[in-house]
């Protein structure tokens, strides 16, 4: 099991039955909206018609509910500029971001070409093409190296995700400090009953490559046993070396999954 509960991928395909388009909706919205509940009355029913119909890919029914009044309501007009750009970020992309530079660009994008330019920013972008393209709904991307994200990454997008059970609410950013002075950022344990591991007693299982040393030494992979306190030290130590972390599981035996 992961150390956070990570969303199945899901994806609309051809054959769809109508329990599979609404699955994918559920699941759309959950995502995009940071778990919040969505009242019936709130639900985008054109939008999740045209989803139905074939009109419109997974990717449109994103782009509707990221640029609906809902999402305004919840993440913008209630968060400051830099949460706002957090939350973009795992919503839309599933993870966190990596710099200052990132922010900064995204929150530039806010204030000169508006607020559907800054959602298009992230949906239209290469790296959600590649990891989501037109029929699968974007998830958490946190336990696994990915090409061109910093090792970094991890923890940040850790601090970000809380498992289903948890929303998105509150008005301030969670790593601006960490990101604006390059600052690695601390593993904290998930709050109880979020669907994620809840004690810092059990034992996390570390699976990554170690550094290259030179032309003799041919670069392998690793596996470490520790304790949450020591997780956050492993991480780093790792990163520090050159070795590249390809997935941090709880260990056998001591993983519970609050329903």
């Amino acid at each position: 099991m992961a150390l956070w509960v990570e969303a199945e991928t899901i994806e609309l395909r051809a054959n769809a039955t109508e329990d599979d388009l609404q699955a994918v909706i559920r699941a759309v919205y959950r995502q995009v909206l940071g778990n919040a509940h969505v009242m019936e009355s709130q639900r985008l029913t054109s939008a999740e018609s045209q989803l139905r119909n074939g009109d419109s890919s997974v990717r449109d029914f994103v782009r509707a509910v990221a640029q609906s009044d809902l999402y305004r309501s919840l993440f913008f007009e209630t968060s400051s500029p830099y949460r706002f750009v957090e939350l973009n970020f795992k919503h839309l992309l599933g993870r966190a971001p990596q710099d200052q530079t990132e922010i900064s660009e995204h929150v530039q994008t806010y204030n000169s070409q508006g607020y559907d330019a800054e959602i298009n920013s992230y949906l239209d972008s290469d790296e959600y093409v590649l990891n989501f393209g037109e029929h699968t709904v974007p998830s958490a991307r946190g336990s696994q190296t990915q090409t061109g994200i910093k090792n970094v990454g991890f923890n940040r997008t850790f601090a970000l995700m809380r498992g289903f059970a948890a929303n998105d609410a509150g008005k301030s950013a969670k790593l601006v400090r960490d990101i604006a002075v390059n600052l690695p950022t601390k593993i904290v344990a998930p709050v109880s009953g979020s669907g994620a591991a809840s004690s810092t007693g059990k034992r996390f299982r570390v699976t990554a490559t170690r550094a290259n040393y030179g032309p003799r030494v041919t670069q392998g992979m690793t596996t470490f046993e520790i304790g949450y306190n020591q997780l956050s030290q492993k991480i780093q130590s790792i990163q520090r070396t050159g070795g590249k972390i390809l997935s941090i599981m709880t260990a056998p035996g001591t993983f519970n999954v609050s329903n």
